[in-house]
C-alpha cells in the first residue's frame, strides 16, 4: 500500500512548509494563494504535487486534494501539523493490521486547551462519538472513500460561509454511507501553532460562533438540533459564555438552526 498526505494550506511557501511539516511520503499540497499553478517537489520518501488555486475554503481544498489523490491510503493534514519520523510506516502498518477498517483516527498531540480527543485503544467509531475528531486525525482507504462518494462540505470550515464543522459532517457522512471507522492509539505527529498563534476561523465566543454552531447542528442533528444545542451551551457555559450570557447564546444558536434548515432546503 502507498500512503499519500493531503495537505490544505493558505498562502504557503511550499518548500518551507514541506520542510516544517517534515513530509516524508507522497503528498498533494493544495495551496489557496490567489493564483493558479502547479509544481512538483521531491522529498526523501516520494514527491509532493503542489496545486495552487485562487479560491478559498478548507472544504474546497480537501475535495481538490481527494480528486487529485493517487495513493491507496489518504491522510488528511493541516499546515500546522509536524509529523514524526516514520509516520508513513506507522499508518501503513496499522491499516495492514486492520483490514476491516475503511478509515482510522490517529493520535496527533495538541496543547491541552485545544485537545478534543486522545485515543488509548483500538475501537469502532460511531456517529455518537465521531464528532470529537479533527480532519487531520483521519486516514482513509481511497477506494472505500470513492465507493462511498463522500466529500467535504464546502459550506463549513475556514474560508467558507460558516466557520467550522466540515470535519464532523465528513465523518457523519462516511458513517452513514457504511464506511467502517476505528480509532487507534498510534501517534503520528504534533500540532505546532502557526506564527502568531491565530486560528484561521476561531475569533472568540462571539455571536457568529454561536450562530454558525446552530447552522452546523441543523445539518448534524436534524430534529434534535435544538436539544443538542441547549445541552452544548449549558454544559460549556462557564468557558464560552463570559461575554454573552448562556441564554442569549442559546437564542443565537437557535437562529442559526433556522438558517441551517433553510440552507438544507436550498441544497435539496
Amino acid at each position: 500500500m502507498k500512503l499519500e498526505l493531503l495537505i490544505s494550506a493558505v498562502n504557503a511557501k511550499p518548500d518551507n512548509l514541506i520542510k516544517k511539516m517534515r513530509v516524508a511520503t507522497d503528498a498533494v499540497l493544495i495551496n489557496q494563494c490567489g493564483r493558479e499553478e502547479s509544481a512538483e517537489i521531491k522529498v526523501s520518501g516520494g514527491s509532493v504535487r503542489v496545486l495552487s488555486f485562487a479560491e478559498k475554503g478548507v472544504g474546497k481544498s480537501r475535495n481538490r486534494a481527494i480528486e487529485a489523490a493517487q495513493g491507496d491510503i489518504l491522510l488528511f493534514a493541516d499546515d500546522d501539523i509536524v509529523y514524526d519520523d516514520g509516520y508513513g510506516e506507522r499508518v501503513i502498518k496499522e491499516f495492514e493490521a486492520h483490514p476491516e477498517a475503511d478509515a482510522l483516527f490517529f493520535n496527533v498531540e495538541v496543547c491541552e486547551e485545544r485537545r478534543t480527543y486522545f485515543n488509548t485503544d483500538y475501537k469502532r467509531v460511531h456517529i455518537w462519538n465521531g464528532g470529537r475528531y479533527p480532519a487531520y486525525s483521519i486516514a482513509v482507504r481511497r477506494e472505500a472513500l470513492n465507493k462511498a462518494g463522500v466529500r467535504f462540505s464546502e459550506l463549513f470550515g475556514g474560508g467558507a460561509k460558516y466557520s467550522c464543522g466540515e470535519d464532523s459532517l465528513f465523518i457523519r457522512d462516511c458513517l452513514k454511507a457504511g464506511m467502517k471507522m476505528y480509532r487507534t492509539p498510534v501517534l503520528i505527529g504534533k500540532e505546532e501553532p502557526r506564527e502568531g498563534g491565530e486560528s484561521t476561523w476561531f475569533k472568540g465566543y462571539d455571536e457568529k460562533y454561536f450562530y454558525d454552531r446552530g447552522v452546523l447542528y441543523a445539518f448534524l442533528y436534524g430534529t434534535l438540533a435544538a436539544a443538542m444545542g441547549l445541552r452544548y451551551v449549558y454544559a460549556k457555559r462557564q468557558v464560552m459564555c463570559k461575554d454573552i450570557p448562556w441564554r442569549q447564546a442559546y437564542n443565537i444558536l437557535r437562529k442559526g438552526i433556522k438558517e441551517g434548515r433553510n440552507e438544507q432546503r436550498n441544497i435539496r
